[in-house]
């Protein structure tokens, strides 16, 4: 049977050395790592070239894939790609470009998953439709960037108690077609889609061929397996489909240490996809 490739983000493993952590990931059984590059340098920026080839060696060295980055806007502070200030701004899609350049260093066909609700959040009085437009108009101007260097960035749908632009999946996908460009693509969050009217399973299957990424975790942000998400439904889509991409555990409660999220995660995962016939 067609098997999903399993990768972790490494946040949990913040503390860590890079190496170490790999290491850790591949024994356990990951093959694949999705980092938040604040955990590398506040500023993409700063990691230079020799750092950028030592860490893609490492990855390599351990036999783990570099699937992509993640909390694009957390560091350095205070940028916004939405805001009416024209120069802030400028400077918060010129990080988005730096991400692509350093994606694109750190391994081939990287994605970027864009949530960073507070960065993305309408502010400075303006409307959603006037943030919608805005990072709409952001996303088509590096596009050309991203799928130049081989990066897709991904329109992440977020909850209404997180931010009000894009909050479902078919908006997001709506921005997708807008754009028109391979590079700018989207993905699915379980915990994320928390208030879709929709069963998870039919959006994923009708959305199917926009998206590009799959993070899994609970709907209170705990790893896979210490709620009660229905996780077969989605995966049964995935399988059906053949889906080639990641499934990437993100979690947001890093209270039970990396080793118990990592390893209970992908065994509970494991589970759940051999209970699927």
């Amino acid at each position: 049977m067609h098997r999903l490739r399993q990768a972790i983000c490494n946040e949990a493993f913040q503390g860590w050395d890079f190496a170490e952590s790999c290491r850790f990931m591949k024994k356990t059984g990951y093959s694949g790592i999705e980092i938040a590059h604040f955990t590398l340098a506040d500023d993409p920026a700063e990691i230079d070239a020799g750092r950028r080839r030592e860490l893609k060696d490492i990855m390599t060295s351990v036999g783990l894939e570099f699937v992509g980055l993640h909390w694009l806007m957390v560091a350095p502070k205070g940028l916004h790609v939405t805001t009416p200030d024209d120069a802030l701004r400028e400077k918060s899609w010129g990080h988005i470009r730096n991400l692509v350049d350093l994606c694109a260093d750190l391994g081939p066909n990287g994605v970027m998953v864009f949530g960073s609700p507070f960065q993305r959040a309408t502010t400075g009085g303006s409307s959603r439709e006037e943030a919608t437009a805005r990072y709409a108009d952001g996303l088509m101007a590096v596009a050309p960037h991203a799928e130049a260097r081989g990066v897709t960035i991904l329109v992440e749908a977020l909850p209404k108690a997180q931010c009000d632009v894009v909050q479902t999946l078919e908006e997001a996908v709506g921005i997708v077609r807008q754009i028109d460009s391979p590079a700018i693509r989207t993905m699915f969050d379980s915990h994320n889609a928390i208030d879709e009217v929709e069963p998870h399973a039919v959006l994923v299957d009708r959305y199917y061929e926009y998206i590009r990424h799959v993070h899994v975790n609970e709907l209170d942000g705990k790893h896979c397996g210490q709620g009660n998400y229905d996780f077969k439904p989605v995966f049964e889509v995935l399988l059906r489909k053949g889906y080639q991409r990641w499934v990437s555990l993100e979690a947001f409660d890093f209270s039970f240490g990396a080793e118990r999220i990592a390893t209970e995660s992908l065994r509970y995962l494991e589970g759940e996809i051999n209970r699927i016939s």
